[in-house]
């Protein structure tokens, strides 16, 4: 079963306080870039809220810091599934119809 798509919401920056809104269950995210929409990340996961905040954003400098003017403002949408299989299955589904509006338009 595949609910639908999540509002867009801002990606938390490092040193801002923002929280990480998604659900502790299987489903698909997509990561954007704000200001051109251009895809930053996307996958099928077992668990969407740990796998957005694992997600690496920017650089890392030696002192273990993120660099800040490195991290693009990123915006990142869900849809919780039943299960992984079913996260996996959607996903693939969008991946073709992308490749084929792709195809279509070049």
């Amino acid at each position: 079963m595949i609910s639908t798509w999540s509002e867009w919401k801002r990606y938390p920056r490092h040193g801002r306080g923002d929280n990480l809104e998604a659900p502790i269950s299987p489903g698909i995210y997509e990561v954007r870039i704000a200001g051109t929409g251009a895809l930053y990340s996307f996958g099928a996961v077992d668990n969407l809220a740990q796998a957005l905040a694992l997600l690496p954003v920017g650089s890392k400098s030696w002192f273990g810091r993120r660099d800040t003017s490195d991290v693009p403002d990123l915006e990142y949408r869900t849809c919780a599934t039943s299960s992984k299989a079913d996260a996996k299955a959607a996903a693939e589904r969008m991946i073709g119809r992308r490749e084929t509006y792709m195809s279509g338009a070049a």
